[in-house]
């Protein structure tokens, strides 16, 4: 991407940059929408509620790059923002997370980094599956590859961060203390909540498939029985 970049003067590679990281979170949205049919067509199951995506905005990224202590520049932007464009994929279980997280083997798909806060979560209780991902998006005349953040976490998760976000936004990052303990006190709710509701699914799941077995038994026996009459009409 920063090749490209080089080619246009700085108004027309802004506009070239947002245009290529919209295409790339086509390409990643339609990756998806594809694995969860996918998902419904094979075990008749859709593991994702629902898609979010964005792009960051331009006072974000100057926001970030001057945290970091680099120059307000397009190539820096491209350089070490790696999240200005996002996909967040919000699903029901936990145990959904790792099965979207294949994605990440598609072979057109390049992972530049994980940051699995599921098993390390953050001090301040916040959980998330992080994956980057490098996506190439095919042009007229060169192919371009550009980065993705892919975000997975359950709806408990995005529940919890998103209040946590407008929280620590209100208080510009420096929440009082007591307000950053309830939050993790909170975390740890939304975990046990998770744990419970995918304890729950798994025993439904075992309900079913044992009622489904009897189902079949039943029918079974029926048509035995059925045979048996048959036969013996026959003698």
């Amino acid at each position: 991407m920063e090749n490209t970049m080089k080619n246009y003067e700085d108004v027309d590679s802004w506009k070239t940059i947002m245009f290529l990281y919209n295409s790339a979170l086509k390409e990643v949205g339609t990756k998806l929408e594809i694995l969860n049919d996918e998902f419904q067509h094979v075990h008749k199951y859709n593991p994702i509620e629902h898609i979010k995506t964005r792009i960051k905005t331009p006072e974000s990224i100057v926001k970030k790059l001057r945290r970091y202590g680099y120059e307000i520049s397009i190539e820096n932007m491209v350089k070490y923002i790696n999240d200005i464009a996002g996909v967040r994929l919000i699903c029901s279980f936990t145990s959904d997370i790792y099965r979207l997280a294949e994605i990440g083997n598609q072979s057109d798909l390049k992972v530049l980094s994980i940051k699995d806060y599921i098993k390390n979560p953050k001090e301040s209780g916040y959980k998330s599956y992080h994956m980057l991902v490098s996506v190439p998006i095919f042009l007229s005349d060169s192919v371009v590859d550009t980065k993705v953040e892919i975000q997975i976490r359950t709806i408990a998760m995005d529940f919890w961060a998103s209040l946590e976000h407008k929280i620590y936004y209100k208080f510009e990052g420096d929440a009082p203390e007591y307000i950053s303990r309830d939050l993790r006190e909170c975390a740890e709710m939304v975990s046990t909540l998770d744990e419970k509701m995918l304890s729950l699914n798994e025993a439904i799941k075992e309900c079913l498939e044992k009622q489904e077995e009897l189902n079949i038994s039943t029918k079974t026996k029926e048509t035995n029985r059925q045979d048996q009459r048959v036969l013996q009409g026959l003698d």
